[in-house]
């Protein structure tokens, strides 16, 4: 039985304040796809000057492997804009901003064209909550990546997970072994 509360566009309850799900449309024929992934005309997304558009990259990661097995990543200034363009992934997004309306929700995404359901579509995740991903499934998973800033080393950091102490609602503490178990 699946334990992880996984959020999609179409079951968004318990989504943390200011996180946003773009559905992506996926073009299909006999030749193969094409899928738009970030356009100047998504207000939920882009905007020229809140979410402006500043760099992409993308990375590939091994199946079984998290990105930090122990940390999360955050920003001060930078909001990230995840989509899986191969593979799966779990993306795991903390809120941890005290002023926040959902301040100590987690909420978890099994994003990428091989997850289960409809798995194509944009995690936006917002300046200041802890985050990170898990490859899951056999094959290696490729991250796309639109920043809203230019990476720069001094507005990234890392929290190790113990001195955060996410859980699920159930209050069983989140890590990345738990999906792993729950997903395999």
């Amino acid at each position: 039985m699946n334990k992880l509360p996984l959020l999609t566009p179409d079951r968004t309850e318990g989504l943390i304040h200011d996180v946003v799900l773009r559905p992506l449309r996926v073009n299909a024929d006999p030749r193969g796809i094409l899928v738009e992934t970030l356009r100047t005309d998504w207000p939920d997304v882009y905007h020229p000057d809140n979410r402006p558009f500043a760099q992409c990259y993308y990375s590939r990661t091994e199946p079984g492997v998290a990105r930090d097995e122990a940390q999360w990543h955050v920003h001060q200034h930078q909001e990230d804009r995840f989509l899986c363009i191969s593979g799966q992934l779990v993306v795991a997004i903390y809120d941890w901003r005290r002023e926040s309306p959902t301040a100590g929700r987690l909420n978890l995404f099994h994003i990428g064209p091989d997850a289960p359901g409809d798995g194509q579509f944009i995690v936006l995740i917002p300046r200041q909550t802890l985050h990170g991903f898990l490859v899951t499934g056999p094959a290696p998973g490729t991250l796309l990546n639109y920043p809203t800033r230019l990476y720069n080393p001094d507005d990234e950091g890392r929290i190790p997970f113990a001195a955060v102490g996410a859980a699920l609602p159930d209050g069983t503490p989140f890590s990345w072994q738990l999906a792993r178990e729950t997903l395999g």
